[in-house]
Formats: structure tokens, sequence, C-alpha cells
């Protein structure tokens, strides 16, 4: 059992070490690339994270079927396999992220170096004005519709006060009316008794 065991777990991280070996050819490549070759390479990067990300949990699973005697060993390989993935899985989120701000600033030229202007050159700070003025419209406008919104709620809100302000009003006429008919008839039986006996 150990051995059958034992021996996937070797086939796992063998796997699992071809995919990381892969992915960081990739992500050292994806340096040199721009536009929707770095985006496809990125999809690629994560697309071969997952098949790791599972060769480990195959690793899990099988380690537990070990021995104690042999396990220490295999749960140290196992660590350093965590250890890579967690690495990879964060430097596909930092190239992502300095891919998403290339296409902001619209770089498509020069790959993105650290300078001690954080914005860039002067066109890229043009750009990121433009976007940032962009955006506060934006916001300027959602504000808008958002208190035109408001007032119409409450615009409505007075019209259905008015309206149950105006039925309470034409019920209690309604009242009155009823009130007032049957004091006319009342006033017409007696008139008409009075008649009778008079002639």
């Amino acid at each position: 059992m150990s051995v059958s065991q034992t021996a996937l777990f070797d086939s796992y991280e063998q796997d699992f070490k071809q995919f990381i070996e892969t992915i960081g050819k990739r992500l050292s490549e994806g340096d040199n690339e721009r536009g929707e070759e770095r985006k496809a390479t990125l999809r690629r990067v994560d697309m071969e994270l997952d098949e790791a990300d599972e060769m480990v949990s195959q690793m899990e699973i099988e380690i537990q079927g070990i021995p104690q005697s042999m396990r220490a060993k295999y749960q140290t390989r196992l660590h350093t396999a965590k250890s890579d993935l967690a690495h990879y899985k964060k430097l596909l989120k930092e190239q992502r992220a300095q891919a998403a701000r290339s296409d902001l600033l619209g770089s498509s030229t020069q790959p993105f170096s650290p300078s001690d202007d954080p914005y860039g050159t002067n066109s890229d700070r043009a750009r990121l004005l433009a976007g940032t003025s962009r955006l506060e419209d934006g916001t300027k406008r959602l504000q808008e519709s958002q208190r035109i919104a408001l007032e119409t709620e409450n615009q409505g809100a007075d019209i259905l006060l008015n309206l149950r302000t105006q039925r309470e009003q034409i019920e209690h006429a309604r009242s009155t009316l009823h009130t007032a008919d049957s004091s006319i008839d009342r006033a017409s039986n007696t008139l008409k008794k009075m008649v009778t006996q008079f002639f």
C-alpha cells in the first residue's frame, strides 16, 4: 500500500514540477510580450496553475496513506510544492496588474520599468490624468442620477400622500352627503305626514 502511494505521490510531484517549469518560462517570456499576445500567455499560465494546484491536492491525498515513519520527507516536499505554487500565483497576479496598467496607459512599445517618476513619461501622465478625469465625470453623472432618482422618489411619495388625502376628503364628503340625504328623507316623510293630517 505504502509503495503504491509513494509512487503516486512521486508521479504527481513530477507532473507538478513540469507544470511549474513551463509556467516559469511563460512568465519570463511574457515580459517581452505586449497586448493580446501577453494576455493569451497569462491565460495559459492561469490554466496551468490550476493544473498544478490539482497536482498539489492529489499529493495531499496520497500523503495521508504513507506510513508515519516515511511521511516527514514527503511533507517537506509537499510544503516546497505549495510554496512554489504560491510564488507563481503571486507572479501571475503581479504580471496581470502590470498588463492592466499598460492597457490603461496605452503603452504597447516599451516594457514597464520602475523609475523615479511614478507616473512614467509625460505622455503616460497625460493619459492617466485623462483617464482620471473621465472617471470623475462618470462619478459626477452617477451622483446626479442618484440625486434625480431620490427627488423622483420623494415626489412620488408626495403624490401618493396627496392622493390619499384627497381620497379621505372624498370619502368624508360622501359620508356627509349620505347623512344629508337621510335628513332630507326624514324631513320629507315628516312633511308628508303633516300634509296628510292637515287635509
